[in-house]
């Protein structure tokens, strides 16, 4: 039987998607490809593939999920699968590298960016950059969970850091370092999208530091800000607490803006439609100057709860709608050849 087949290394993570599928009763199955075999020779299953791979996996023990992913999504296409986030959506999703080069094909800002292997050229990356941008972070090319962010003032302190035993290198091996941009007002924006169409835009405050992950499951603990600020430390993990060290929740740090309208979506729209992408979630921030950088293209999106059920939306539903439709256009095509 035709059906939906949902690719990913983290069953947490899909529990909505699970109950929104039943909802609608969907058929579906999941592929756990933290490990496997493959066969080239046998035929895929039909229906519609929606992988959900994870730049992250690593950081659960699935350190190889992603390259048998990347096999795997291969063979679907080879096969004429219709494929939701491709082997082309893959590559930008454990890539930061692979993502701002493809944004800046369709005119989409990203902050300054030099990229470093080796202990030697992360210093002299920071050395050049440092000249033109005065402050910076450091993180992973392939990263997820805010792996590898850090704030840096001045170079010293990163090649102290780097040079130290607390230095966290990225999984591959590549660190990014990159302009540090100032808010005037300690907030992110992050814009989803579903079937490569807007569905909403969600205001994450990063006073305390934020969760790159905005799903229920993540909001306790491994508290990461890529763009916020210790003031206390040139060099710190970017996210700031109460006095105790406990951080502080007065107000909800995800909120839905209700008719969030910008030119960037359009852009956003075409860069996502030109890569493979049907389902992502894209964050940018705005300077002082209002000027607006996107810096993650989050390609394995999850969404919060409590800001849709504020708002009345949601996403996994959405999702599972786009699934279905697209999961009966692969039913009726033979149909239809056949009548044709």
């Amino acid at each position: 039987m035709s059906k939906i087949h949902v690719i990913h290394e983290n069953g947490t993570w899909v529990e909505p998607l699970r109950e929104a599928f039943a909802e609608f009763d969907l058929p579906y199955e999941e592929w756990f490809l933290h490990e496997g075999r493959l066969d080239l020779d046998q035929e895929p299953p039909q229906g519609v593939f929606y992988n959900r791979m994870s730049a992250s996996s690593h950081t659960r023990g699935h350190r190889y999920a992603p390259e048998y992913t990347a096999g795997v999504l291969a063979w679907l296409e080879a096969h004429g699968r219709r494929v939701i986030n491709n082997g082309r959506a893959l590559q930008l999703e454990v890539s930061k590298i692979a993502q701002y080069t493809a944004l800046s094909n369709f005119g989409v800002r990203t902050p300054r960016t030099i990229a470093a292997i080796g202990a030697d050229h992360i210093v002299a990356a920071a050395h050049k950059l440092s000249g033109s941008v005065g402050s910076f972070i450091t993180k992973h090319n392939r990263a997820g969970k805010g792996l590898g962010v850090r704030l840096f003032h001045d170079v010293q302190a990163l090649e102290d850091y780097v040079r130290g035993d607390e230095f966290e290198d990225s999984v591959d091996g590549i660190t990014l370092v990159q302009e540090y941009i100032r808010a005037p007002e300690p907030f992110i924006t992050r814009v989803e999208f579903v079937g490569g169409d807007f569905l909403y835009a969600v205001r994450v405050d990063t006073s305390l530091g934020f969760e790159l992950c905005p799903a229920d499951v993540c909001q306790v603990g491994d508290q990461f800000c890529p763009v916020g600020e210790t003031p206390a430390a040139s060099a710190a993990p970017a996210a700031a607490t109460q006095a105790g060290g406990a951080p502080s929740f007065a107000a909800p740090r995800f909120r839905i803006i209700e008719g969030f309208r910008h030119p960037i979506i359009d852009s956003y729209s075409r860069f996502l439609r030109a890569n493979g992408i049907g389902i992502a979630g894209i964050e940018f921030i705005t300077d002082e100057r209002g000027e607006l950088y996107t810096y993650d293209v989050n390609t394995n999106t999850n969404y919060n709860s409590a800001a849709e059920d504020a708002a009345g939306v949601s996403g996994m539903r959405a999702i599972a709608l786009y699934l279905g439709g697209e999961l009966r256009k692969t039913i009726q095509r033979p149909v239809l050849s056949a009548i044709g």
